[in-house]
C-alpha cells in the first residue's frame, strides 16, 4: 500500500499504461515540456519521448480533431484539454464526430481515444475556469464520463479509460489534486460504470461525486452525531450510470439526496430523481430533494464561490429536512 496523491495518480496511470501497450500516445497544451498546466503530467516527456508526449497548438478543435483520427488508425490517444470548461470549443467533434463514428461506420472502426479534463470550482478560477462538465456530456450516446473523486479511483479509471475501446471523458477535479489517499500494491485498471457506497448507512442515501463527495462525507459524520445514519454513495462513472447499485441503497434507506457541483436545471441529479421517481417509487418515503447550485454561476470572490458551492452545513440541513419529511 502506497500513499499518493490524486495529482500523482493521474500521471502514475499515464506512465503505467504507456508502459504497457506502445499504442498509448498523448498529447495536449504544455503537457510535455511544462508537465501540465496543474503539474500533472511530469515526466512523461522524458521517459516516452516526444514522438509519444507531445504539446500542441491552443486549439481544442485541432487536438480533439487529431486525436480523434489517431484513435481510428490505430492508436490509443489521450487528448488533454486544460480546462472542462474549453469542452464547447470542441463540442461539435466530440459529440458529432468522437461519439458517433463507430456507430456511423457500422462497427467498422473502434475509437479508444481518452478525453482529460480538469474541472471544478473551490479555488477561485473564476466562472469560466469553474464549471462541472457532466451533465453536458451525458446527453451524447457514443460517450463514457468518468469522474473520479480519490487517488485510487484516480488511477484505476484512468488506466481502465485508456483501455476502453470507445471514446471516454475522464474528468478530474482540480481542487482534488492535492488530495492523499492509499494506492494498493497490486492496483490496476477499473471497470468503467461501477458505482461505489463509500460510506454505509440506513436512513438517506446520499449520491454525489468528486469534491461534494468529500463535502458530504464531513456531512454524514456530522449528521451521525444527532442520530442520522447517511448511506453516501460516489457515483464515479455518469455513463453509463450504475443504477442498481443507487436502487439498491434507495430499497434500504427509503430516501434519497443528490449532491452536485452543478446548476439545478438539468443537472445529473434530475436523472437520478428520474430513476426514483420510475424504478424506486414504492420505496420513497419523502421527495427526493437535490441540493446544487441553483441558477447561480461559480463567482470569482471566494466569498461569493464559497456560497454558491453546496456546503458541508447545506447539505447537512437539506439531509434533516428530508429525514423530516
Amino acid at each position: 500500500m502506497t500513499e499518493i496523491t490524486y495529482r500523482e495518480a493521474v500521471v502514475r496511470a499515464l506512465a503505467d499504461e504507456m508502459a504497457a501497450d506502445p499504442n498509448v500516445v498523448f498529447f495536449g497544451e504544455d503537457v510535455a515540456e511544462a508537465g501540465g498546466v496543474f503539474k500533472v503530467t511530469p515526466g512523461l516527456l522524458e521517459r516516452f519521448g516526444p514522438v509519444r508526449v507531445r504539446d500542441t497548438p491552443i486549439s481544442e478543435q485541432a487536438i480533439i480533431g487529431t486525436a480523434l483520427g489517431a484513435a481510428i488508425t490505430g492508436l490509443r490517444p489521450v487528448a488533454e484539454l486544460m480546462f472542462a470548461d474549453f469542452i464547447p470549443v470542441a463540442m461539435d467533434q466530440i459529440v458529432n464526430q468522437v461519439a458517433k463514428y463507430r456507430y456511423m461506420s457500422g462497427g467498422q472502426f473502434i475509437v479508444p481515444l481518452t478525453i482529460r479534463a480538469a474541472q471544478g470550482g473551490g479555488n477561485g478560477f473564476g466562472t469560466q475556469h469553474s464549471q462541472c462538465a457532466e451533465s453536458w456530456l451525458m446527453n451524447f450516446p457514443g460517450l463514457k464520463v468518468v469522474s473520479p473523486s480519490t487517488p485510487a479511483d484516480m488511477y484505476g479509471l484512468l488506466r481502465g479509460a485508456i483501455r476502453e475501446d470507445n471514446p471516454v471523458i475522464v474528468l478530474e477535479h482540480k481542487g482534488l489534486y492535492n488530495l492523499k489517499g492509499e494506492l494498493p500494491d497490486d492496483a490496476g485498471p477499473l471497470p468503467l460504470g461501477q458505482a461505489k457506497v463509500v460510506r454505509a448507512g440506513r436512513d438517506v442515501t446520499i449520491v454525489t461525486s468528486q469534491l461534494m463527495l468529500h463535502r458530504s462525507l464531513e456531512a454524514a459524520d456530522a449528521l451521525a452525531k444527532d442520530g442520522i445514519e447517511c448511506e453516501v454513495i460516489d457515483v464515479r462513472c455518469f455513463a453509463p450510470l450504475d443504477s442498481a447499485t443507487i436502487l439498491a441503497s434507495l430499497a434500504k434507506t427509503n430516501r434519497i439526496v443528490t449532491v452536485e457541483e452543478a446548476p439545478h436545471s438539468a443537472g445529473w441529479g434530475g436523472d437520478i430523481a428520474s430513476l426514483a421517481a420510475t424504478e424506486g417509487a414504492y420505496w420513497l418515503a419523502a421527495p427526493v430533494k437535490r441540493v446544487n447550485m441553483g441558477g447561480a454561476l461559480v463567482a470569482y470572490s471566494p466569498p461569493l464561490e464559497d456560497e454558491v458551492l453546496p456546503n458541508v452545513s447545506r447539505i447537512a440541513r437539506e439531509v434533516k429536512a428530508v429525514m423530516a419529511g
